[in-house]
């Protein structure tokens, strides 16, 4: 006996095959769109952006000021930090002075030379060089024939100056 071909029975099969193919491709189309993003996750990030290099330097790390005197503490009470750009002209010498607390001056340019007073002991800084100040030591700072800038960073305390004039 002869079947005939049932119309309906076809228009099942065809609609299953085409709801198969349809979920097949918006599986392909989902994973083309996703996989740009993905992308990102398993990409090294050296390898889409190239960051600056960071250079860190240590300029200076100490116990101990430029004429070799050991710091023995910090003040006691509310901390306060300052900074200080200080610019001394050429041909300039600086009052005799102390100072209660610790700092450290960077030269920023020029030449600028350090001088104890009672023992008359010298250092010669030159921009690029970062020295750590005497505590309690009167000295100054002169200049020759050129001007110079620094940066002073002095770890003190609220009420406590930081620097007392010797004169």
């Amino acid at each position: 006996m002869l079947q005939r071909p049932n119309p309906l029975a076809n228009r099942r099969r065809q609609a299953a095959a085409n709801k198969v193919f349809r979920s097949t491709v918006k599986k392909y189309l989902t994973l083309l769109i996703a996989l740009p993003n993905l992308s990102f996750w398993f990409v090294p990030t050296g390898l889409c952006a190239h960051e600056p290099q960071i250079k860190v330097e240590q300029v200076l790390q100490t116990t101990q000021s430029w004429d070799r005197s050991p710091y023995t503490s910090y003040p006691t009470g509310q901390p306060q930090v300052t900074v200080l750009r200080i610019t001394i002209p050429p041909n300039t010498a600086l009052h005799w002075h102390r100072h209660p607390i610790i700092s450290v001056g960077y030269v920023l340019s020029g030449h600028l030379t350090l001088e104890k007073r009672d023992t008359g002991e010298r250092t010669i800084l030159e921009a690029g060089q970062a020295v750590a100040e005497t505590v309690q030591t009167t000295h100054r700072g002169f200049t020759t024939d050129e001007p110079v800038e620094l940066i002073v960073f002095y770890a003190g305390q609220v009420g406590v100056p930081l620097t007392i004039n010797e004169e």
